[in-house]
């Protein structure tokens, strides 16, 4: 029976590098953000249905992040339109590699909004990657073309950090690399004693 790993976390709290982490302990990770990115590309299977509701947001055949990134800041209403229609394609591609790594004893899933968009329903274990305020907005300042605006406006759409930490299965802590592949691996050990 295959455990399925649900992994979150604010914007700055070291998700990415934690489930790279999972992937090379050689568990098998599907990354939200990789599937929205696969939908947006040229060919990508939202593009039809997103060129139909926001025009101005399709360049050269895929769908351009700065300008749908405009048109939202000029009409947030349109979130819950964009919402509608990446949800069940992001839902279709999770299902396909879930499908695929049938059998495996881990698939882990990262995905930002886990809670918000109530995924810890269908997922076994859920855990959530924590750092402290200031680290993270060092860390998410740090990045090409961030704002404090930007950052206080990510941040206004995700579930507080001690909410997540309050709510999932495990904690990691990313203050350190060594730190955040210690517990990695102490989970995974743990799942397994557990899944056997």
């Amino acid at each position: 029976m295959t455990c399925l790993i649900g992994l979150t976390g604010s914007i700055g709290m070291g998700k990415s590098t934690t489930a790279q982490m999972f992937a090379d302990e050689g568990v098998p990770v599907w990354d939200a953000d990789a599937a929205v990115h696969r939908l947006y590309s040229k060919g990508g299977k939202a593009v039809p249905e997103i060129a139909r509701a926001m025009p101005d947001a399709i360049v050269d055949g895929a769908v351009s992040r700065d300008r749908l990134k405009q048109i939202l800041q000029s009409d947030p209403k349109m979130y819950a339109r964009l919402e509608s229609i990446v949800h069940p394609l992001v839902a279709k591609d999770r299902e396909e590699f879930r499908a695929t790594h049938d059998g495996a004893p881990f698939v882990l899933f990262d995905i930002p909004l886990l809670f918000e968009t109530d995924a810890d329903e269908w997922l076994d274990v859920t855990i959530s990657v924590t750092a402290p305020p200031a680290v993270q907005k060092t860390r998410v300042l740090s990045r090409p073309g961030m704002t404090e605006d930007q950052f206080r406006a990510i941040l206004s759409r995700q579930m507080p950090d001690a909410e997540k930490r309050a709510r999932a299965d495990h904690v990691i802590e990313t203050m350190t690399l060594d730190e955040a592949r210690s517990s990695v691996r102490s989970i995974l050990r743990e799942l397994g004693a557990n899944h056997a």
